[in-house]
């Protein structure tokens, strides 16, 4: 299922487009029907401005939740290169057999995980889920067997390691996967309609003023591409830089 919200310049297009449309809407109300009259000019006034101060909260609000999260994602890429370096070093407390298995193992697990960050299509990404799960059947192989032939203290602070690892990964990808919820989005989109409505509607001249109409829907519009782009982890501008893998990785090799 296609997620808009993993495309945030269409989102920026479709909200411009959809909140002029609502302006335009309010200033038709005022042609085909009737203008408010001036004693209820004030209260409009009033309506309008509680309406916009709404939009403005939820939309700081959605904002700190899409930065947030993207903070969390950048921390995960921290935790899953202290992990796999961690692993690394200790494979040296392995049979020499297992501890070279190991280390070749985790340097592909890292390229696959750089893959991970860097891939954009969900459709791309699939494969390289599907070559991470094999990776880890592997290493979890590989440091379990020397483990249970011989249950040390030493050995078991290497399966220990393998464990942050394989538990760094899942954090990870349930950060990817923790979004702003749709209800937020619709409830945003909603007040912004509204408070477009009634933007047009509190015209005093319908025929004036075509241009200054468009400032209220580009100015959010804007706001929306901005917190998609953030909370999108693939589709956005915006995007966490695994440079802690990247750096682990030219280590290792």
């Amino acid at each position: 299922m296609i997620n808009i919200m993993d495309y945030p310049l269409l989102v920026l297009v479709l909200s411009f487009i959809v909140l002029s449309l609502s302006a335009r809407i309010g200033v038709f109300i005022i042609v085909r029907w009737r203008k408010p009259e001036e004693d209820l000019r004030e209260d409009l006034g009033v309506v309008l401005s509680a309406s916009l101060t709404l939009l403005a909260l939820i939309i700081g609000f959605s904002f700190a939740m899409a930065v947030s999260r993207y903070d969390q994602r950048k921390i995960y890429e921290e935790a899953e290169a202290n992990a796999i370096g961690t692993a690394y070093v200790r494979a040296d407390l392995l049979p020499a057999a297992n501890a070279e298995k190991v280390r070749t193992l985790l340097r592909d697990y890292t390229e696959q995980r750089i893959l991970f960050y860097t891939t954009r299509g969900e459709e791309q990404v699939r494969p390289i889920d599907a070559r991470t799960a094999r990776l880890q059947a592997e290493l979890w192989s590989a440091v379990a067997v020397p483990a249970l032939a011989r249950p040390e203290p030493v050995i078991a602070l290497a399966v220990s390691g393998m464990n942050d690892v394989l538990s760094s990964q899942g954090n990870t990808q349930a950060a990817w996967w923790n979004r702003i919820p749709t209800a937020a989005w619709s409830l945003m989109a909603a007040i912004a309609v509204c408070c477009n409505l009634l933007f047009g509607y509190s015209a005093r001249n319908a025929k004036a003023g075509e241009a200054l109409r468009l400032v209220l829907p580009f100015v959010v519009s804007i706001a929306f591409f901005l917190i998609a782009d953030i909370d999108s982890p693939r589709g956005g501008l915006i995007r966490v830089n695994p440079q802690n893998l990247l750096s682990l990785l030219d280590g290792v090799k």
